[in-house]
């Protein structure tokens, strides 16, 4: 271009990766590992409010949440983050990024407080105050899901974008370490200063009153990280093709990332907010087709599809494998008996299980999706993952009685739940299930809708991607948890789990590769405005002659031969 000037999609396409893509990284992860903190921390501490609040002298055996009790506590946030996902998406496009971002991370810090703080001490009351405030977390978690996903596309350039995306959604693994972490040193810390009996020697003195504390302060702990980044969100400057495509100013959106690149664009300077020295180019939003029109069904219709369904069918094996963690982790030999821990040893042993499978599967899957989904692509990650995934839970579904071994006698000094098994085996089959569901579908999943869709409407199809994916999560919490009491009821599950990845991979075939193409090619928005008429003139020199003509129609023309023009 004249004198050596970019357009701002260009700009950003090929911006050298510098200190604020690192920096918006960490402003929109945190919302990611707020989001993973939160939802799975609670895996950490159910058996312990059972114990707390549900213990039943005629049974014999420590307390544990009925069925509907323990569904209800660990699922009810994915109602909020549902409608959070659905209602935030759409916002995101009608009022901008970053004017509903803060919203979100105000509603997570506030509500992640509030979780610890549940009132009463009556099971009922306690369970209904958890259960409302998790809801209201999850309403704000679900609003961060196409918010980061949206922010940090929008930002990255061209080569990186996949590599970026995924380091936001990665602090979700990061999020998952922290909850076993915290939940270790907390319970840990509890143990040496409470000790006590287990069930087996003292079933009444072996569940800790001070437990009580443990679970508030595991909970409350995922406010922190999220509250130290708020005022970093608030200072972030709304995305430029955000301002440029859907807001039609051209100019503000120069100006702005003219300072987070530190270049001029555009012929703004970098110490400027004010006026380009080149005509105002306005896009009209308004000519464009919505998200119910028969050209989005034409364009768009089979891409949201892939982007729903797959996420819908990864989601449901996904949130069932985490949630369920505490029941298949027994099974694993990871955990002895209940009988064998007293309360706060049960949460310091599982969340050192958790922290052991985060460490080498969970956070590693992350990681290897950041660094090769540029160089491989999206769709060779999420068929393989989805492929892999299913071929693994098929051999642990239907293997499942001989990995895990039968139950040890009642004379048997073991102070594991199940012998003669391969639970070595059991532990490294389920860790690489969630490793290729982490370099696979669950991170190719929130990256792709953040890419494939117009900007006017990004958000709201990655919002409604989203809530698929976490209607799917409700089943897992819902349905598959149902079957986890009962050992048939396990094979089944795992079985049904292996089948749903199957389907997810002939599904992944709707969805197209994103890698290397600009945002504007992979959302047709370069080719609609080219249909509308949309340009924009940049000067060769600091005048632009402009002649104005009429054609048949009545219809003027701007006619610019000393311009270049250039698409915006």
């Amino acid at each position: 271009m004249a004198d050596g000037r970019e357009s701002i999609f260009t700009s950003l396409d090929n911006a050298k990766t510098q200190l604020y893509h690192y920096k918006a990284i960490v402003i929109a992860g945190m919302g990611f590992f707020t989001d993973a903190y939160d939802l799975f921390c609670i895996t950490a501490v159910t058996k312990l409010i059972g114990r707390l609040y549900f213990y039943d002298p005629s049974t014999k055996k420590p307390g544990a949440l009925p069925t509907n009790v323990n569904n209800a506590i660990t699922g009810v946030a994915l109602f909020g983050t549902l409608a959070g996902q659905l209602f935030f998406g759409w916002l995101g496009d009608k009022l901008g990024r970053k004017k509903v971002y803060g919203i979100t991370l105000v509603t997570m810090v506030g509500c992640a407080l509030a979780s610890g703080l549940s009132f009463g001490s009556t099971p009922k009351s306690v369970v209904t105050t958890l259960c409302f405030f998790r809801f209201w977390l999850g309403f704000g978690i679900g609003g961060d899901y196409p918010l980061s996903a949206v922010i940090m596309s929008e930002y990255a350039n061209t080569k990186t974008r996949g590599g970026f995306v995924a380091a936001v959604f990665a602090m979700q693994g990061i999020g998952i370490l922290v909850a076993g972490v915290v939940a270790l040193v907390v319970s840990r810390a509890f143990m040496l200063a409470f000790p006590a009996d287990n069930f087996k020697t003292n079933n009444v003195l072996s569940t800790q009153p001070e437990g009580d504390f443990v679970w508030r302060i595991v909970l409350m702990f995922g406010a922190i990280p999220a509250a130290l980044t708020f005022y970093w969100r608030l200072k972030m400057p709304e995305t430029a093709r955000y301002t440029a495509l859907v807001k039609g100013d051209h100019d503000k959106a120069a100006a702005d990332m003219a300072k987070v690149l530190e270049k001029q664009i555009d012929n703004i300077p970098i110490s400027t907010g004010g006026e380009s020295e080149t005509p105002k180019k306005v896009l009209d939003p308004n000519s464009s087709y919505g998200l119910f029109s028969r050209e989005f069904v034409r364009t768009h219709g089979l891409h949201l599809l892939g982007t729903t369904s797959t996420w819908f069918l990864l989601d449901i094996a996904f949130y069932s494998l985490q949630l369920t963690q505490k029941d298949i982790y027994p099974s694993s030999g990871l955990l002895p008996k209940p009988t064998e821990m007293n309360a706060i040893e049960e949460v310091y042993l599982l969340s050192k299980s958790m922290l052991l499978i985060a460490l080498a599967a969970t956070v590693p899957g992350y990681w290897f999706t950041v660094f090769l989904i540029d160089r491989i692509g999206r769709f060779p990650i999420q068929l393989g993952g989805f492929l892999l995934m299913s071929i693994f839970m098929a051999i642990l579904g239907f293997q499942y009685e001989h990995l895990r071994g039968s139950k040890c006698p009642a004379e048997s000094t073991s102070k594991f739940e199940f012998c003669e098994g391969h639970p070595k085996l059991f532990a490294v089959l389920y860790g690489l299930t969630l490793f290729f569901a982490n370099f696979g579908p669950n991170s190719t999943t929130f990256i792709v809708p953040a890419e494939l869709f117009p900007a006017r409407l990004r958000s709201t199809c990655h919002g409604i991607s989203a809530a698929a994916g976490k209607a799917g999560a409700i089943i897992g919490a819902f349905v598959v948890q149902s079957y986890t009491p009962d050992v048939k009821g396990v094979k089944k599950a795992i079985k049904a789990l292996a089948l749903v990845n199957l389907l997810g991979v002939f599904f992944t075939l709707l969805v197209p590769e994103t890698m290397g193409r600009s945002l504007e090619e992979i959302s047709g928005d370069n080719n609609e405005l080219g249909r509308n008429g949309f340009t924009a003139a940049v000067a060769d020199d600091k005048e632009v002659k402009t002649e104005k003509a009429e054609n048949t129609n009545g219809v003027e023309k701007e006619k610019a031969p000393e311009a270049e023009m250039e698409m915006v």
